[in-house]
């Protein structure tokens, strides 16, 4: 099979990866780069446990093919803190006790982080309406709401 080599941005840091035709970004992200941030909870886009940013646009990384990143800019919960410091969405979940058992978090963070991004001041409903493609069974999503309601008023 043939191997094709693509270079991107991922968490701001440029990376060259060989990768064959039909390895997902998904498998990428964990596999090669080691980041296991990003979860594989369905691999079929349905449960968004493997949301990441894609140019800014959230995607699910396990219907994106690693070929499709070249020259591409990508945001893994990884890269939601900066020099150690939590972002305040992460800071908020924390405090606002938006996790369980935590494995539906980072396609959470990701796709709350899309959203207050292109809208600093999102209703419930909103807020409802990005997470819909992020399935979460421990919370119930309350304070996980409560968690981005909270970092959008601390302007976040």
């Amino acid at each position: 099979m043939a191997a094709h080599q693509i270079t991107f941005t991922i968490n701001g840091g440029q990376e060259t990866a060989l990768v064959t035709s039909h390895t997902t970004l998904l498998s990428l992200i964990r596999e090669q780069l080691g980041l296991t941030g990003t979860k594989n909870g369905c691999a079929t886009g349905e449960c968004g446990a493997c949301t990441v940013l894609l140019n800014g646009e959230p995607v699910n990384a396990c219907m994106v093919l690693a070929v499709e990143v070249d020259g591409a800019e990508i945001v893994t919960v990884e890269g939601l803190a900066q020099d150690g410091q939590l972002d305040v969405l992460q800071q908020m979940f924390v405090e606002h006790t938006g996790t369980q058992c935590g494995f539906c978090t980072p396609g959470v963070l990701i796709m709350a982080r899309a959203l207050l991004d292109r809208n600093p001041n999102p209703s419930d409903d909103e807020i409802k309406d990005a997470l819909r493609g992020n399935l979460c069974r421990c919370t119930g999503y309350v304070r996980i709401i409560e968690a981005v309601k909270a970092a959008a008023k601390a302007g976040g």
